[in-house]
């Protein structure tokens, strides 16, 4: 009776963990505001947005930078392949991406997890508490997670348990704060995971010598 107990124990322990790793899920679109921590940058990097859409089988994602201006990155979750639509001057470049191709060891992440209690409402939903440490945070910072969303619609913490709502991403700028800013479920049409016909498929290594040659003859001007 005894090892029937600690049987069922065992298998009703692992059912709830292989619950705990399903995610509902998701076609909405949802937007983050972007700004530094250090309030002293403020003036430097204003702040700025990137927006999210999915279908839970694509996502695009929209995000702007100083150095190459609006940046949009489509990807396919299924096929593990992906497109950055990027406009250099005149010209417009969907750069290819294949995730499956095997490339070198990944490094190890530098953020460390640990669950916390807590709740609190973000955007209108009920996140929960993480605290998360790494090299440039002075000390553990607090991020929220939607626990019934996957992360995989983002790039910055796949393994995270949930949909992050707001986190830290330490960058060569300094520590970024991305809080969600609102939440809307509902159908996405499909156009907006299409690549534009004017856009130029190309590969990264393609890219870069198009980009090197543009700058050349800039500076030659």
């Amino acid at each position: 009776m005894k090892r029937i107990l600690i049987t069922l124990v065992l298998l009703l322990t692992s059912l709830q963990a292989l619950h705990a790793q399903e995610f509902d899920p998701l076609s909405a679109r949802f937007g983050y505001t972007i700004e530094p921590l250090d309030t002293s940058l403020r003036e430097l990097i204003p702040m700025s947005v990137m927006l999210v859409y999915t279908n839970d089988t694509l996502v695009r994602i929209e995000n702007e930078t100083a150095q190459l201006g609006e940046q949009v990155l489509i990807k396919h979750l299924e096929l593990n392949k992906s497109y950055l639509l990027l406009n250099l001057g005149p010209e417009h470049f969907a750069i290819q991406t294949d995730h499956n191709k095997p490339e070198e060891e990944p490094k190890p992440s530098q953020y460390t997890y640990k669950k916390k209690w807590g709740k609190r409402k973000i955007a209108g939903l009920k996140a929960k508490r993480m605290l998360v440490s790494h090299p440039d945070f002075k000390e553990p910072m607090e991020f929220w997670y939607l626990p019934d969303y996957s992360p995989k619609y983002l790039d910055a913490f796949p393994d995270f348990p949930g949909l992050p709502v707001r986190y830290y991403l330490a960058t060569q700028d300094g520590i970024l704060v991305y809080t969600l800013d609102y939440f809307e479920e509902g159908p996405v049409e499909r156009d907006y995971f299409g690549i534009p016909s004017d856009y130029q498929k190309i590969s990264f290594d393609e890219f870069v010598e198009r980009y090197l040659q543009m700058r050349s003859g800039q500076q030659m001007n």
